[in-house]
C-alpha cells in the first residue's frame, strides 16, 4: 500500500515545503498559474518536479458545461503536461463561462442529462488534445443549482461513466454540500464507483450567515484547518478501498506555520491508516 500525502504548492509555503520533503510525498500545483508564466518560473517548476512528484490542478477549463471548453486553454494545459510530466492532472466539474462572459468562479451547473453530455464531450476533447484524461473534482456550492433533475451523487457518477474518467474526491466540498443541502456524505461516497476514486482533497472552511435570515451555510474557503468531520470521512474512505490514494491538503491563505500543516497531514495519514486497518480486520 503506497498512499501518498502532500500539500498544495503556494509561494508562501515554498520554503516550508522544500525544507520538509521527507514528510511530503507530492505537491499539487495550480496549472493556470503557469500558462503565461516567464521561462524562469517554468524552469523552477521543472526543477520542483525533479525533487518531488507533482500533480497539476486546473481551475479554468469549465468542463461540466454545455459550452465547449476553449481549445486554447486545453493546448496550454497540454504544453504544461508535456513539459512537466506530472503524476496526474485534474480539473473541476464546474462551469466558469457562458455567453462569452467569464464569471470568475467555479459554479455548479444544473445537474441534468445535458450537462452530463457536455462534460463528456469536453473531457473527450481534453483527452484528444492533452493525451490523458484529468481526474475530475466535485465542487462546493452555496446555491443548489436550479433546474437540476439529478442528485449530486447520481450526476457525478454518470459523468464518470460517460467519460470513463476517475475522481478527485474533495471531502470538504462534499461535507460542505451535505450540511448545506441535507444529504448524507457517507451515502455519497458509497454511490461512487470505488475503483474510480484516485485522489482526495482536504481543506477547511467557515460558517457564514444570510443577511436577512438566521440560515447558515458552510463556505469552503481553504483558509481554515481541516475539521473533524472531514478526517472522519477520510477514515471511512479507508474502510472501503484497497487501492492506493493520493491525499492533498489545500490551503489558500491565512497560512499557519508549516508545522501545523504537516501535523494535519499526519492526522490524515492516521485517519486513512485506521480505515485501512478496519477494512482488513473486517475481511479477516
Amino acid at each position: 500500500m503506497n498512499d501518498r500525502f502532500g500539500l498544495g504548492w503556494r509561494p508562501e509555503l515554498a520554503a516550508g515545503i522544500l525544507s520538509n520533503l521527507n514528510r511530503i510525498d507530492v505537491v499539487e500545483v495550480i496549472a493556470d498559474d503557469y500558462f503565461d508564466a516567464p521561462k524562469s518560473k517554468r524552469r523552477a517548476l521543472k526543477t520542483l518536479a525533479i525533487q518531488v512528484p507533482v500533480a497539476l490542478h486546473g481551475v479554468s477549463l469549465g468542463l461540466a458545461s454545455s459550452v465547449s471548453v476553449e481549445a486554447t486553454r486545453l493546448e496550454q494545459t497540454a504544453q504544461l503536461v508535456e513539459e512537466i510530466q506530472p503524476e496526474f492532472w485534474s480539473e473541476h466539474l464546474a462551469f466558469v463561462r457562458g455567453g462569452g462572459i467569464e464569471i470568475g468562479h467555479l459554479a455548479a451547473p444544473p445537474r441534468t442529462a445535458t450537462t452530463i453530455d457536455g462534460a463528456a464531450r469536453n473531457l473527450a476533447a481534453a483527452r484528444k488534445i492533452i493525451g490523458v484524461l484529468p481526474l475530475v473534482e466535485n465542487i462546493a456550492t452555496l446555491i443548489d443549482p436550479q433546474g437540476s433533475t439529478l442528485s449530486e451523487a447520481d450526476w457525478t457518477r454518470d459523468i464518470l461513466a460517460a467519460a470513463n474518467c476517475a475522481l478527485l474526491l474533495d471531502l470538504h466540498n462534499l461535507y460542505a454540500n451535505s450540511v448545506n443541502f441535507g444529504f448524507d456524505p457517507y451515502d455519497f461516497t458509497d454511490r461512487m464507483p470505488q475503483e474510480k476514486i484516485h485522489a482526495i482533497h482536504l481543506a477547511g472552511g467557515r460558517w457564514i450567515k444570510a443577511k436577512t435570515t438566521d440560515e447558515r451555510r458552510l463556505l469552503d474557503d481553504h483558509l481554515h484547518d481541516v475539521p473533524e468531520a472531514v478526517y472522519a470521512l477520510l477514515e471511512y474512505i479507508g474502510t472501503k478501498m484497497a487501492h492506493p490514494l493520493t491525499v492533498i491538503l489545500e490551503r489558500d491563505g491565512r497560512y499557519p506555520p508549516i508545522g501545523i500543516l504537516l501535523n494535519q497531514l499526519d492526522r490524515a495519514r492516521d485517519a486513512l491508516r485506521r480505515g485501512r486497518a478496519k477494512r482488513l480486520s473486517e475481511a479477516a
